[in-house]
This record gives C-alpha cells, sequence and structure tokens, in this order.
C-alpha cells in the first residue's frame, strides 16, 4: 500500500515538474534528463511511469480537460437547473481551475495539442467538444426560456467564454488587485450582457 502511494506521488510529481518545465523551456527543447533533474530521480526511473516526453504531455492535458469537463457534464442534459446558474457552474469550474495551483505552470492548451500524436490529440480535442457541447446546450436552454436574447451562433459564444477565461491564466496573479472570486463574477456579468441578460445583473 505503501510502495503504490510512493509511485502515485512519484507520478504526480513527474507531471508537475514536466508542465513547468514544457511551460519555460518549450516543449521541444525540455528532455526527459531535464524532468528526471527537476523530480531529483535518474532519467531511468522516469520510464517507470511514462514510455515517452509524449504521454506525459499527454497526461497533462487530459487531467486538465477532465477536471473541466467531470464536474459539469451533468449540466448538459439536465434541464431541471435555471440556465443562468448553469452558465455560472460551467464558468466557476473553469476559472477556478485555470488559475488555481496549476495555473504556475501556465501550459497553454494549443501549445501542447500540436505536439501530441494524432490519436492522443483527437482524445483531447473530443474533451474539448464535450466542453462546447455543455456550453452550446446551456445556452440554448437559456435562448428557449427567454433569458438569452440576440445570439447568431451559440457556439460562437461558448468559444469566448471559453476564451477569455483561458487567456486570464497569461494575466492574472495572485498578487493582483482582484480575487479568484471577484474575477469569475466580472467574468460572468460580462458573459450575461454578451448574451442579451444584462438586465438580469443590474435588476440585482
Amino acid at each position: 500500500m505503501a510502495e503504490r502511494k510512493k509511485a502515485k506521488t512519484q507520478r504526480e510529481l513527474i507531471i508537475a515538474k514536466s508542465s513547468t518545465l514544457f511551460w519555460e523551456k518549450g516543449y521541444a527543447e525540455t528532455s526527459m534528463r531535464d524532468i528526471a533533474n527537476a523530480c531529483g530521480f535518474r532519467p531511468a526511473n522516469i520510464y517507470n511511469f511514462f514510455d515517452s516526453k509524449q504521454s506525459i504531455l499527454f497526461e497533462i492535458l487530459h487531467q486538465e480537460m477532465m477536471e473541466i469537463v467531470s464536474p459539469i457534464k451533468h449540466l448538459k442534459d439536465d434541464e431541471s437547473i435555471n440556465p443562468v446558474e448553469g452558465l455560472r457552474q460551467l464558468m466557476e469550474n473553469h476559472v477556478k481551475l485555470t488559475l488555481g495551483e496549476k495555473s504556475t505552470s501556465k501550459l497553454l492548451f494549443d501549445v501542447g495539442l500540436k505536439n501530441l500524436t494524432p490519436s492522443n490529440r483527437k482524445k483531447i480535442i473530443k474533451l474539448r467538444d464535450d466542453y462546447d457541447e455543455i456550453g452550446v446546450a446551456i445556452i440554448r436552454r437559456g435562448i428557449k426560456a427567454g433569458i438569452f436574447s440576440g445570439i447568431l451562433d451559440e457556439k460562437i459564444a461558448v468559444f469566448s467564454i471559453a476564451s477569455i477565461i483561458a487567456r486570464s491564466r497569461i494575466w492574472y496573479s495572485p498578487k493582483g488587485k482582484y480575487t479568484v472570486e471577484e474575477i469569475i463574477d466580472f467574468m460572468f456579468n460580462f458573459a450575461m450582457r454578451g448574451l442579451g441578460a444584462g438586465s438580469l445583473i443590474d435588476a440585482k
């Protein structure tokens, strides 16, 4: 049991250190030896957990997308949830993950995506598509309910919201002027106005 826990901890360390190195040095410029040194391992130890540098990159991106998508999966088909509350949940979960502890690596999604094998890239894109479909379902319910208006394309609306959140990891600083909660409020209110539901914000 202790050995299994130790192996899990070592694997998590490899993922964390690799994520930081891939951003700071670049994926191509980071070697397995660099990763091993950052972890305090011998290079051979890395291969006990991952067969290649690309497999580490895939695990980083896969974990990130699963953490974004899994908590909000139910929002796609649950029509009992108010679309405004659904949108809030989607954005809050995404922002907290984007600006949380893992944000220190600042591994940009598209930079990593292009370095994956075609099969692994397809798996990550599938998760990204799942996220988009959840967002589109929420907005469509909001339009049907007369809450969101003036939307020409639900997908572009979701793409825009996701892009604003993803870019926040570039400029956000824990020592900055605003807390994560305040940033969530700002982004949510911004999205609501963009979706034609600004009157609900003004009414509060």
